[in-house]
């Protein structure tokens, strides 16, 4: 018989690219702080970059909230957030020269600083941010199953990026008008503003989200497009608005179209959570019917309170390791009965039976590192109607 490679050295295979190119990304992500430094002193740099980092970890911590059904795993998370913070950054830079240098040459203005902000910067920075989300969309389909993960990924992403430039912009206000003007910049950016960023790349994620969940060609096609559009001219309003009005502009744009708009995320992502919950409920049938689960731990899959107090019961019992593997188990049933939707609906194209070996693999593995038992391996693949991966020879 052919030679089967184990499905957990397969992953791991695959994990290690991820990890260098993290490793890279964070490199270069500590080399714009250290540019900051060198350009603008390190003690500025210093307070720069603890103030910059302030609203990342309540952010952060809200984007890992949303993510509850389903966790994404944590490198690809922090794989988010530093290509906002390194690549995006750089490549922005790069692009918008060259836009605005085609500006100049193309259509000669006296009013650079208006397309700059309003026109090129937002074009520019949402494509270099959305590179990513494109990539999970087209590579890392098992990470990006919908709405829920576009909002995830997308907003980590913003955070990443809105993080690194707000170490650039307070630089530059403490070095040029003190502590004063840095600390107006930084209640302006970092207070009353944290999730401008994040909320821009969402709109993309959030397309992105709608093409992997409908069935229908046009809106896999639209709806992404839509979402980087929407995303670009809220980016050009927000950029804009401090050319209106004296500057006063920005506080009409942020009462008139940012906050409307960040409550009526809020209100998307509720929707789409309790959704996420009745596809889990309304598919863990099917996947007793198809032996993926027992009968009995339908009432405990069902919700995330009879997880979470299931999960909290095998910490007590038996230690967070295996609560981690039951935490793991979790995700992947989530990942399966979404799958099994996506089938129903007929929203999925041909990768189907790729995606389902993948996830039926990673069932195996959990539900041994969730029982702690060897044994469970050889228990689960007599109820699984699909060969177990571990048991070729």
């Amino acid at each position: 018989m052919p030679h089967h490679t184990q499905w957990n050295v397969q992953h791991n295979r695959r994990a290690l690219v991820p990890i260098v190119v993290m490793v890279a990304m964070a490199i270069v992500a500590m080399m714009l702080v250290a540019l900051s430094a060198v350009t603008m002193g390190i003690d500025v740099a210093v307070v720069a970059t603890g103030l910059a980092f302030l609203p990342v970890i309540p952010i952060a911590m809200l984007f890992l909230w949303i993510d509850r059904w389903e966790p994404e795993p944590g490198r690809m998370l922090l794989a988010a957030f530093l290509w906002g913070a390194s690549i995006a950054i750089v490549a922005a830079v790069i692009g918008s020269l060259l836009f605005n240098l085609t500006w100049m040459a193309v259509l000669p203005t006296s009013n650079e600083l208006a397309l700059s902000l309003s026109i090129t910067a937002p074009v520019v920075e949402e494509v270099c941010k959305g590179l990513f989300l494109v990539w999970l969309f087209w590579f890392r389909r098992r990470e990006f199953d919908g709405v829920v993960d576009g909002i995830v990924y997308a907003g980590l992403v913003g955070l990443g990026f809105a993080f690194t430039e707000n170490i650039f912009y307070l630089s530059a206000a403490l070095r040029e008008e003190g502590l004063e003007g840095g600390l107006v910049l930084f209640i302006l950016r970092c207070v009353m503003s944290p999730f401008a960023h994040p909320l821009f790349t969402v709109m993309f994620g959030i397309g992105l989200g709608l093409a992997v969940q409908s069935r229908y060609k046009s809106v896999k096609v639209l709806a992404p497009v839509v979402g980087l559009v929407l995303g670009m001219v809220l980016h050009g309003l927000w950029n804009g608005s401090t050319l209106i009005l004296d500057g006063v502009g920005f506080l009409y744009v942020y009462a008139l179209v940012m906050i409307p708009t960040f409550v009526a995320t809020i209100v998307l992502v509720v929707w789409q959570r309790r959704r996420l919950q009745k596809v889990v409920a309304r598919q863990l049938p099917a996947m007793v019917s198809a032996q993926l689960i027992p009968p009995h731990e339908v009432p405990h899959l069902a919700c995330l309170v009879s997880r979470g107090r299931w999960r909290e019961h095998v910490r007590r019992q038996y230690g967070s390791e295996v609560e981690k593997g039951l935490r793991d188990y979790h995700a992947v049933v989530t990942e399966i009965a979404i799958l099994f939707d996506r089938i129903e609906r007929g929203a999925i194209g041909d990768g189907q039976e790729k995606l389902k070996e993948e996830l039926f693999a990673g069932l195996y593995e959990v539900k041994a590192r969730a029982r702690n038992y060897p044994a469970a391996l050889s228990a689960a693949s007599k109820t699984v109607n699909h060969p177990n991966p571990y048991l070729r020879t």
